[in-house]
């Protein structure tokens, strides 16, 4: 015990200045600091996480406790961008940027417990970020007076406690989504200067609340709602709207009278009443009646008659066309989809001139502004055929012979199923990686499809996703160009260097979880229709010199002949990340994606490959899967590199999300937007229990067997 009582006075003396900010939160700023190029007006900062933004007082920061709570720094000239650790600020409720010239797009991941965000008066581009939905404190939100262009998402369903939104001023586009109407606390709401599209009737709900709206200058059209009459500030003029009140309902229309079937004919000298028994004059009205009232209601009936003959025919022949066009799989693959975008796009309808003109294949549909990777992506993450503008840079052969050296051998740095992978050394200094295709594997052999789907990879952006930055389409080669991430493979870190794995820490290695679940609920919830990886696996995890992950081989699914996914079958299961939908029927869905996750949580765990034939259990998840819920076996199953630093409550939470993800149902695995929130509050908790007193953490971890255990005490 005296000796370590002595360990643990050694590592408190050597702590850091920086021990009065958490760890997380340092880091965080240190990564802002490096992204605005280290800016020398604001005093106190420094990057690399090793500083103290509480201790030393940063310029624009507040703190409680150890944790960052605010952030202001409006209108002192910061340029750049917003880095890529914002999520991990878990205490910052404000965070005020306006008024600088930052750039670039708003970052997926945005600190989740905000209640104040102001990032107005910059130069963001892109569309508004997907994480917004989970920012259930939001109180305050202005991005107006950027560049974001695009349609708003359903963002705003889970925000009840914003009162203040304020996107005017940028470029964005579309119909307003559904989920603003369930603002229900929301005051103001700023809107102008945009290219916003369709009615309005879905801000009629918020009438109640709204004190001040403004919707001016944008392509609204349709009727004013007689419910924003009562908002006190009320700004619409510069759109379409119609002329006077909202029409009304169409007048209710009695049906035409019918004749008794079995009445009889009223002839001359016979009728119902006995002879005589009518005077000469009522005979003669009886006479009149008969050419006026009931002769209306034979021609009101013969016109609805040919109505319903007229639609009818409409009918059959739409149902005649829909079986043609039900016959083409071509049809169903990409027509299909496109569609169904482009209805969730825009809410106007399509003229209809004739029957003819009722073919999708007839109707000229308006070209969009700008692709993204939900127009661009078909079924199941396959490339849908449409041609888009190529943003990635076209490299020569030459250009990547030289930077190769030829693909010598000494270049190589790994090989995929697609082809080798090659590190580029270019002349000014630029590191890139280059995948040389090769086209015995590739389905797509036209040079058109090709750059298609080279144009909708490059448009992947996300900060845990390799982005691809160039292409060559030249002398028969079909190469590829990304950047270069230098740190290796988790795979080979975790299975091929003792030395590394160590250096894998508990902490480290829920973050890697946690950006590669990041990366899928990408592809599989903000890309529509989702894309699916189709070869998800530690390989394909790269990690950078801080250790955070970078998925590759995104979108290349699209480039694998549907033959080869089948025949693949076996080989990729042999593996061990096959989900056992796929390896019984060839059948891959995102939920075979959340699978392979769950197999690759299981390797940061244990440390073992999923499929090893040196063991007695070769296969890791038939192993592993007993003994998740199990405390004392989940202990003994801890990859030995970690040195028994763990805490016990977030090995066993980690446990129940792999348990999760591996089920052979399915059905009941979560989507991964579910994955990353179980692994984000996992996170909330360590970084709650890493602030407690150090005597308090000493009972929260297992004790060390000697004092060169003590180096990283994480969560």
């Amino acid at each position: 015990m005296e000796a370590l009582a002595a360990g643990l006075l050694l590592v408190l003396a050597a702590a850091p200045a920086g021990a009065d900010t958490d760890s997380a939160d340092a880091a965080a700023l240190g990564n802002l600091y490096s992204s605005w190029n280290s800016p020398s007006q604001l005093a106190g900062w420094s990057a690399g996480g090793g500083g103290d933004p509480c201790g030393a007082a940063w310029q624009g920061v507040t703190c409680s406790g150890a944790g960052v709570t605010e952030i202001k720094l409006p209108g002192i000239g910061l340029n750049g961008s917003l880095g890529y650790e914002l999520s991990n600020l878990f205490s910052l409720n404000t965070l005020d940027l306006s008024n600088n010239n930052l750039n670039g797009s708003i970052p997926y991941q945005l600190p989740p417990n905000l209640t104040y965000l102001n990032l107005a008066g910059n130069n963001f581009s892109g569309n508004l970020p997907y994480s917004i939905k989970d920012m259930a404190s939001i109180e305050y939100l202005n991005l107006s007076h950027n560049s974001l262009s695009s349609q708003m998402g359903d963002l705003f369903g889970n925000l009840s406690s914003l009162s203040e939104l304020d996107v005017s001023f940028n470029t964005l586009t579309g119909d307003l989504p559904n989920s603003i109407g369930s603002l229900s606390n929301l005051s103001s709401l700023y809107m102008q200067n945009n290219q916003f599209t369709g009615s309005v009737n879905v801000l009629r709900g918020l009438s109640s609340a709204l004190t001040t709206l403004n919707i001016a200058n944008n392509n609204f059209s349709g009727w004013i709602p007689k419910e924003l009459n009562s908002i006190p500030d009320l700004t619409l003029g510069g759109n379409s709207f119609a002329n006077g009140p909202a029409p009304p309902p169409p007048p209710f229309m009695p049906p035409p009278p019918q004749r008794p079937r079995n009445r009889p004919k009223h002839s001359q000298g016979q009728g119902d009443a006995p002879k005589g028994s009518e005077s000469p004059t009522i005979q003669s009205d009886k006479k009149q009646g008969l050419g006026t009232g009931p002769l209306v209601g034979i021609i009101a009936g013969s016109i609805v008659a040919v109505l319903c003959v007229l639609l009818l025919l409409v009918c059959c022949m739409r149902n005649v066309r829909r079986r043609k066009d039900d016959a083409s799989s071509e049809s169903k693959d990409f027509v299909g989809p496109l569609t169904v975008n482009i209805e969730r796009g825009s809410s106007r309808e399509i003229p209809e001139h004739s029957v003819e003109d009722t073919s999708i294949a007839t109707v000229k549909l308006p070209t969009p502004e700008k692709m993204t990777p939900e127009r661009v992506y078909g079924k199941n993450g396959s490339m849908r055929k449409t041609k888009v503008p190529i943003t990635a840079t076209p490299y020569t052969v030459a250009s990547l012979q030289v930077a190769t050296n030829s693909f010598c051998q000494d270049s190589l740095l790994g090989e995929g199923s697609l082809g080798r992978v090659y590190k580029a050394d270019f002349p000014n200094g630029k590191v890139l990686a280059v995948k040389k295709i090769d086209n015995t594997a590739l389905s797509l052999q036209e040079e058109d499809n090709f750059l298609e789907a080279v144009s909708s990879m490059s448009r992947l952006r996300h900060p845990n996703i390799v982005p691809l930055t160039g292409y060559c389409v030249e002398h028969g080669q079909r190469l590829l160009v990304y950047e270069y991430i230098g740190n290796g493979t988790l795979h080979d870190i975790l299975h091929f260097s003792d030395e590394m794995s160590r250096k894998l820490t508990w902490n480290i290695r829920v973050r890697i979880a946690l950006g590669t679940a990041r990366a899928l609920e990408y592809l599989h919830e903000v890309c529509l229709p989702s894309v699916v990886h189709r070869n998800f696996k530690s390989s394909n995890i790269l990690l950078d010199e801080e250790h955070n992950p970078h998925l590759s081989d995104c979108g290349l699914a699209a480039l694998t002949p549907s033959t080869e996914r089948q025949v693949s079958t076996e080989v990729f299961g042999s593996f061990g990340y096959s989900a056992p939908e796929f390896a019984m029927s060839g059948i891959y869905t995102v939920k075979s994606d959340v699978y392979s996750f769950g197999v690759v949580m299981l390797e940061l765990l244990t440390g073992r490959k999923p499929l090893d034939r040196e063991r007695s259990e070769q296969s890791l998840v038939r192993w592993a899967t007993p003994q998740l819920h199990d405390i004392d076996a989940l202990a003994k199953m801890v990859d030995p590199a970690l040195n028994g630093m763990y805490p016990a409550k977030s090995l066993s939470r980690f446990a129940d999300i792999i348990a999760l993800c591996v089920q052979p149902e399915p059905e009941f695995r979560p989507p991964m937007s579910e994955v990353v929130q179980q692994l984000v509050r996992l996170m909330q908790r360590a970084s709650i229990v890493r602030r407690q007193s150090g005597e308090e953490l000493g009972f929260s971890y297992r004790a060390p067997e000697r004092e060169g255990d003590l180096r990283d005490i994480s969560f």
